[in-house]
């Protein structure tokens, strides 16, 4: 290790290398994760679409200073903003994960790999308008669907072994650096104007998970991964001046990353890059939930059906034990008030309760209208969480990477219900030929909460054909987004 008084430049973290050159070399070459890029596209479009229906999101939309737009700028869709790039990255991905229901990746460290989106539209949307404005060739979606392989594979290969939230920052600092890689490779940066951006994202500060734990549970959990891929943008603009990097970004003695922020650990790696990511990325399609409770949500309706045949409620039960993983116990088993939208959608006994008493989990019923309903806490003081170390070693197993919940009622009179365990939901690759089918329906019904029936049609013409998709100029197909 270099000593603290060698001025030795060192060379550039292998780390860094191999991201920088990964994006540079790498074409993606399996169909399937092309075809998953594509429905990762329109689903976090989708959910950028209902989200707009939430005045809370809305607010934090449009210029930073009134009247800032930008000629030729990128579009957030759904609106009529135009904007530079660097906002448009932070609305196009505040409104993607605002409702908590793009993908999803878990291992040692979570996040969701679809909020890279905010940083890869703003650039390509921007950069294509330019060009044609120009008579210069615009970037094609095709262009668009290559850096979301990337960025889920950077951000999920780095997830793997690498936990952020057990030295307590937040996932989305790997938002941060899987969107600066690709937005570099979008602006057409060298090499060594690549390496310079992704080792500031290292010298930069990283969000702490204050705002997702309780007692303090809040909305910026909703904009983070606004923030950080919008970030990632204005990182690469400033590497694309020449601005120098920092070579030993990560290694540096007591100076760099892992000294600072890791405690001392350096990155691990259980593969190299690909397109592993993308091709196991988690979809959620039924709920709007934290990814550690869709099954146990799953198995909450299959038990609210129960229940119906039984001739049962809620206010028969006595208690209910949930088997699940370490995972969701860390993140979401929670007891005690809960104070806002954002709170409610991190505590699996309120996400299991709404659907055993009404029969479904929406968006809408995180507000506080659905909230004072009294049985939702009376129903979530019965609930008790268990960790099944198996379930916590599948959940880890690369074959599997089940997300398991099994739910068991027992009822005042002491009888009980059978567990119902859900293993893999719906947005697991395990189920793909079955979930799909559902996630365009979502995309659907989300594009009708906006547009009206001929735009909507313009939208799916363009977004359902692989081919027809690939080909587009990417301003063209933002267009079809404004209002």
């Amino acid at each position: 290790m270099t000593s603290l008084d060698d001025n030795t430049r060192p060379d550039w973290d292998q780390v860094l290398v191999d991201i920088a050159d990964y994006v540079r070399d790498y074409e993606p070459a399996s169909e399937l994760a092309w075809y998953t890029a594509r429905h990762v596209l329109i689903d976090s479009l989708g959910c950028a679409m209902e989200a707009l229906e939430y005045p809370a999101c809305r607010k934090l939309l449009g210029p930073l200073v009134p009247g800032a737009t930008l000629e030729n700028g990128a579009r957030v869709p759904g609106t009529n903003f135009q904007l530079d790039p660097v906002k448009a990255a932070f609305d196009i991905g505040a409104m993607i994960r605002w409702l908590d229901f793009n993908d999803t990746w878990l291992a040692a460290e979570w996040g969701h790999p679809s909020d890279n989106l905010g940083g890869i539209l703003a650039v390509a949307d921007w950069r294509s308008r330019n060009a044609a404005s120009t008579g210069q060739p615009p970037l094609t979606m095709r262009d668009v669907l290559a850096c979301v392989i990337k960025a889920h594979e950077i951000q999920g290969v780095m997830a793997l072994k690498n936990s952020f939230n057990q030295v307590g920052l937040d996932h989305v600092a790997l938002v941060k650096l899987a969107s600066t890689a690709v937005v570099c490779q979008l602006l057409g940066l060298s090499r060594e104007q690549s390496l310079a951006a992704l080792s500031q994202v290292f010298v930069d500060g990283q969000s702490l998970r204050t705002y997702r734990h309780a007692p303090n549970t809040g909305s910026r959990k909703s904009w983070a991964a606004g923030d950080a891929t919008s970030r990632a943008v204005r990182l690469a603009l400033i590497a694309q001046t020449g601005e120098m990097g920092y070579p030993g970004a990560l290694t540096a003695p007591a100076w760099g990353f892992y000294d600072v922020s890791f405690q001392g650990r350096a990155f691990r790696f259980e593969r190299s890059y690909g397109s592993y990511v993308i091709e196991n990325v988690l979809f959620k399609i039924s709920f709007p939930a934290e990814f550690h409770a869709q099954s146990g949500v799953e198995a909450a309706m299959t038990l609210h059906h129960t229940l119906q045949e039984l001739g049962r409620n809620v206010d028969d039960i006595e208690k209910i034990s949930i088997r699940t993983q370490a995972a969701c116990m860390r993140i979401i088993d929670k007891h005690g008030p809960l104070d806002n939208p954002a709170d409610r959608d991190h505590c699996i006994q309120y996400m299991v309760a709404v659907p055993l008493i009404f029969g479904h989990l929406t968006a809408a019923d995180y507000e506080n209208s659905v909230a004072a309903d009294p049985r939702i806490d009376t129903l979530r003081a019965k609930i008790r969480c268990v960790e099944d170390p198996q379930f916590t070693a599948d959940y880890h197993d690369p074959d599997k990477r089940s997300i398991a919940n099994g739910l068991t009622v027992t009822f005042n009179d002491s009888t009980t219900l059978d567990e119902v365990l859900v293993e893999y939901p719906i947005g697991h690759r395990r189920r793909r030929a079955e979930g799909i089918p559902l996630l365009e329906a979502k995309f659907r019904t989300n594009l009708a909460r906006r547009f009206n029936p001929v735009q909507q049609q313009r939208i799916l013409a363009a977004s359902m054909d692989q081919t027809t998709l690939e080909a587009m100029p990417v301003h063209e197909f933002m267009d079809l987004f404004a209002v």
